[in-house]
């Protein structure tokens, strides 16, 4: 005769005496919660980020020509690989003056890069471009941008970095650059500036 097996009770737990109960001493038990009564002149706080007044007219009012455009690395790397003047695409792409601005992350970045983009590195030196100081340690770009836009509402950001496209989609009234089919293309951009709406 075989000896039965005897089957383990999937996720069994042993059952725990609840800190509530009648046995447990008094001193050992837990104490009700004690509700505070809400002060009706206290200031209310939500998490929620403030939009700017800019904004109220569902398009960003800062924003007009001439464009100051935030270029990335990867951007200038993408335009000299699709064999595009930076400044004059942009203006076709807008029908306005373009001020493409660089800031000294990205040029860092660029320079890190070494030998192989120097290509790159030279079209970022262009008296054309205007060189924002950045006061931040290290050359992590991103983080940056990102900051930039998010505190002056008067940059268009010129990227095909997916992650940080994903980031400046999050900040209202912030257009974004891309490079698709050998030309530039805008998205989100408000209809009153003459660009195609996407």
């Amino acid at each position: 005769q075989g000896k039965q097996k005897k089957v383990r009770k999937y996720a069994a737990m042993k059952r725990m005496i609840s800190l509530r109960d009648q046995r447990i001493n008094e001193k050992d038990r837990a104490k009700a919660p004690v509700k505070k009564k809400e002060d009706p002149s206290a200031i209310k706080e939500r998490e929620v980020p403030q939009h700017p007044s800019c904004l109220f007219f569902q398009y960003n009012t800062q924003l007009g020509p001439p464009y100051h455009i935030l270029v990335d690395t990867n951007f200038i790397n993408f335009s000299i690989k699709a064999k595009l003047d930076l400044v004059q695409s942009m203006m076709d792409c807008l029908y306005a003056k373009c001020i493409p601005c660089i800031t000294d992350c990205v040029m860092g970045e660029i320079e890190k890069l070494g030998q192989k983009y120097r290509v790159a590195l030279r079209i970022a030196k262009d008296p054309r471009f205007e060189r924002l100081p950045c006061m931040h340690k290290g050359t992590y770009a991103d983080d940056c941008l990102v900051q930039r836009v998010t505190q002056h509402k008067c940059y268009i950001v010129a990227t095909v970095d997916k992650e940080l496209k994903r980031r400046i989609r999050k900040i209202p009234g912030v257009p974004i650059m891309y490079i698709s089919r050998h030309r530039y293309n805008i998205e989100r951009m408000p209809d009153d500036y003459g660009a195609p709406r996407f």
